[in-house]
């Protein structure tokens, strides 16, 4: 062994020490099934360890949307650090006067005031208090669907695994089946003008479940002949993730409070928007201190909001998502069919959110293994175990479609050939 391997060695044991001392044992234990690699930088669809091995970068969770440091993005978030990174909160700061102008200028019509935060959790958490602020104190969500981990967001994310140890939740929380409109109709007429109703587009980490075609807008329309409150959480699917700005756009829906957060932030910085009619905003136009944050609408995340739109227009990404994912998703599927016949359940997906079913969880934490070692980095879906996730950028070449397609015809074929040596009753 080298010297130079001896010192990267010797770093990776190190982070490792230093992730069980005072990170999380289990993100330890996670990073060794990926061969304790670190990484040290990115740009564009590619991320560089520790050891000069370069990724396609397929996961991220969704962030990634325009790439990782995209020029126009660090061009606004650096001119802004060097002149005033955050604010005071009691003047007005015209960065994040702009940036709520341009973020609603891409918005379905009508929805025209912003609270920014964080995370998505923290979003979440501001459409549920709108909706209760509004006197809808029941509230809906869909079996399958993500929204956080956040106490309100967690009583919306009907996972036992992540609720069970931090019950008693929110009260009067609903789960019904997504895409079912009927279940929902009864929901609403038994409780007219008392429910809010929060879902997703496409549930990504539901394993990327694409509703049935109109689903969408037959609840908003039952929700405005019930006198709901309509939350449409686009923080995964939004900012052209799925060939659309929004996936609310496709059928038309204006929600009462739409939800962004992951590529909002250019792939640079952490934020996330309520985005909301005047209507349902009223109660936070009538108090401005009756929801706040510290870090929500500071100047450095302000100007990467404005970078990641502009990044967005110029180089006609929700177009190329469109394009991209349409190119991608049957030849996916086609290598599937081919290689993991008996394995794969099904293969979906709408623009850059693509999941690959197999029969079992086991095997698509194999699968991801399998990718990684030829040089692809994919996610796992949260509530849908048994999905393997890609969410690539829209700044994808040829070149670098080229390279994922293969590494997933030879991540399948050798997931086969684990498969076949591994024993009956094995996992």
């Amino acid at each position: 062994m080298s010297v130079i391997q001896d010192v990267r060695v010797s770093a990776e044991a190190e982070v490792l020490g230093l992730y069980r001392a005072h990170l999380s044992k289990g993100r330890a234990t996670l990073a060794e099934l990926f061969g304790s690699h670190m990484e040290v930088e990115s740009s564009g669809a590619w991320l560089t360890t520790s050891d000069g091995e370069r990724f396609l970068n397929a996961g991220g969770y969704g962030v990634f949307v325009m790439g990782a440091r995209h020029p126009v993005v660090m061009d606004h978030v650096l001119r802004q650090l060097t002149t005033h990174p955050t604010a005071t909160r009691i003047l007005l700061e015209p960065t994040a006067a702009r940036a709520a102008e341009a973020l609603v200028s891409v918005m379905p019509p009508g929805l025209d005031r912003v609270h920014f935060a964080l995370s998505g959790a923290e979003a979440v958490e501001t459409g549920l208090k709108l909706a209760r602020a509004g006197g809808r104190k029941r509230t809906v969500s869909m079996k399958g669907g993500y929204h956080g981990k956040t106490l309100g967001a967690l009583s919306a994310t009907a996972k036992e695994v992540y609720q069970a140890p931090f019950r008693p939740l929110v009260p009067d929380f609903v789960h019904l089946p997504y895409g079912d409109a009927d279940a929902l109709r009864e929901e609403l007429r038994a409780h007219p003008g008392e429910v809010c109703v929060i879902l997703e587009p496409v549930q990504g980490e539901g394993g990327v479940i694409i509703p049935p075609k109109g689903y969408l807008k037959q609840v908003e329309e039952l929700v405005r002949e019930y006198d709901g409150f309509l939350i449409m959480d686009e923080i995964q699917t939004g900012f052209g993730r799925l060939g659309e700005w929004w996936g609310a756009d496709a059928e038309g829906v204006v929600p009462d409070v739409l939800l962004t957060g992951k590529a909002l932030g250019g792939g640079v910085m952490p934020v996330s928007a309520a985005v909301a009619t005047r209507k349902a905003f009223r109660p936070f136009d009538k108090d401005p201190y009756v929801h706040t944050a510290t870090f929500s609408g500071q100047p450095v995340l302000m100007a990467a909001v404005q970078g990641a739109i502009k990044a967005v227009q110029e180089g006609d990404m929700v177009a190329r998502a469109k394009d991209i994912g349409e190119r991608l998703l049957p030849k996916i599927a086609r290598i599937a069919r081919r290689n993991i016949p008996d394995l794969v359940v099904d293969v979906r997906g709408q623009g850059l959110l693509i999941g690959v079913e197999l029969v079992e969880a086991g095997l698509a934490g194999e699968l991801l293994i399998e990718l990684f070692n030829h040089g692809v980095v994919a996610n796992h879906s949260m509530n849908g175990s048994s999905v393997v996730r890609f969410t690539p950028p829209a700044i994808l070449t040829e070149t670098d479609m080229q390279f994922l397609l293969n590494a997933f015809d030879k991540a399948t074929l050798d997931l086969v050939r684990g498969s076949a040596t591994m024993p009956e009753g094995g996992n």
